[in-house]
């Protein structure tokens, strides 16, 4: 049990400084870690020196961001990009051919250069130098450019053009900043003057002339507002002229136009009054052609209705004639077929009863007398007056005259028959009597016809 405990023991223990040295080999490989690693700012410029680079330098170049360092190989300096203030003060002769000494004064401002191309010069003339140094070398190029400017342009020049005297001092030292991996922000003129007051009278007699061309510009400016308050007085009366012309010019216009407008107003008025009433004359022609038109079309109308009642009128006529005309005409047809067949029963009768024809005709002889009766009796004389010579003649023979009419219409019956009708009434009664008496034998031999 004690072994146990004893051995757990160590293994916690070995565990422990295992731990702990891997503590120790985290913390010596972060402090490694910090010390190979180097971090620029954006304000410096970071040289690695000791291993030759691709460009054949033996050093390489870092504006802020870290890279690592080969520890005794490799050797890291800082360059910084910071503006430096460079106090100026040159003495020289102003050139011109005045000779005249002139003292300038003023500050530069002057830093490293960051272009890839110039900054190797930098690094070759200030690295591991101090601040001095390089203002001091900043300060004797840019003197040394401004006593050349001073000998190239005249005092007046250099006081009254700074902007051109700054110009032609940065044109002067621009090629040597360069050489040296310097470049210059900003140069300020503080202050020109001379032990001869030069100046002094240059300024003194621009002075004058400022206030001489004051003066002369004031005078200037108080004509030409005489003239200006004379031209706008002057201008102010002729535009109050032209005012007064233009209103009257404007008023006899505007009454022009009122007129024409009037007469204009008349014109359309009785174009618009002429206009409404051959309108109106056009509405009364064209609401009587409209009335015409609809009279028109209620006669068609009632035309066309009478036209259409005759019609179907006429049509009913032609229905009922035809209809009569097919009754009649059936009618006929039926009594036509009855008389035939009556005719053909006739005659086969005839055939065979050949006395059936004497006695048919015997039985017609009836109306036959009739009918001539009739015709005795249709014979009208009027009044007819008999004279008699007194032996009755006249009488008998006006009432015979019928009955010889009667005879005579009677032999005319005969004629047209042939038949006798005494032998035929004979014969009559001798059949009837033979067909009383069936013994005897009929003889009809002598009538037959």
């Amino acid at each position: 049990m004690n072994s146990a405990i004893l051995s757990q023991a160590n293994g916690l223990g070995a565990a422990f400084m295992i731990g702990i040295a891997l503590l120790f080999v985290i913390l010596a490989v972060v402090v490694l870690v910090a010390k190979l690693m180097v971090v620029g700012n954006p304000s410096e410029m970071l040289i690695i020196s000791g291993k030759r680079q691709k460009d054949g330098l033996g050093y390489r170049t870092l504006i802020g961001g870290r890279t690592m360092v080969v520890p005794i190989i490799e050797k890291v300096s800082r360059l910084s990009l910071r503006n430096m203030q460079v106090g100026l003060e040159v003495s020289a002769q102003a050139g011109g051919g005045t000779m005249v000494p002139i003292t300038v004064t003023g500050v530069a401002n002057v830093k490293v250069s960051s272009d890839p191309a110039e900054r190797p010069n930098a690094i070759e003339r200030f690295l591991d130098q101090p601040s001095e140094e390089l203002q001091r070398v900043s300060r004797e190029t840019l003197e040394g450019g401004l006593r050349a400017v001073i000998g190239k342009m005249t005092p007046e020049e250099i006081v009254e053009d700074r902007d051109k005297f700054v110009e032609t001092i940065l044109n002067e030292v621009s090629d040597d900043f360069r050489k040296l991996g310097l470049i210059i922000d900003s140069v300020n003129i503080q202050n020109v003057h001379d032990d001869r007051e030069y100046l002094e009278s240059i300024a003194r007699k621009a002075s004058a002339e400022v206030l001489s061309q004051a003066r002369r510009t004031e005078a200037q400016q108080q004509s030409e507002a005489a003239i200006k308050e004379a031209e706008a007085s002057a201008a102010s009366r002729r535009a109050a002229a032209e005012r007064d012309a233009e209103a009257k010019t404007a008023e006899a216009l505007s009454r022009q136009s009122a007129e024409q407008a009037r007469l204009s107003a008349d014109k359309a008025i009785a174009e618009s009054e002429n206009e409404l009433r051959i309108r109106v004359s056009e509405l009364a022609r064209e609401a009587e052609l409209i009335e015409a038109q609809q009279q028109e079309a209620a006669a068609k109308s009632e035309e066309a209705r009478l036209h259409a009642t005759d019609v179907q009128a006429a049509n009913a006529q032609r229905d009922v004639a035809l209809a009569r005309a097919q009754g009649e005409a059936a009618d006929v047809l039926e009594e036509g077929k009855a008389r035939a067949a009556a005719i053909e029963c006739i005659g086969q009768s005839i055939h065979k009863y050949p006395d059936a024809l004497q006695v048919m005709l015997v039985e017609a002889l009836p109306l036959v007398v009739a009918e001539v009766s009739k015709s005795v009796s249709n014979i009208s004389l009027g009044e007819v007056t008999v004279i008699d010579g007194g032996r009755g003649d006249a009488i008998a023979g006006a009432a015979m005259g019928r009955a010889k009419t009667l005879t005579e219409s009677l032999a005319v019956v005969e004629s047209i028959l042939g038949i006798d009708f005494k032998d035929l009434t004979k014969n009559i009664a001798d059949n009837m009597s033979n067909r009383n008496n069936p013994s005897e034998s009929p003889k009809l031999d002598d009538t037959s016809a």
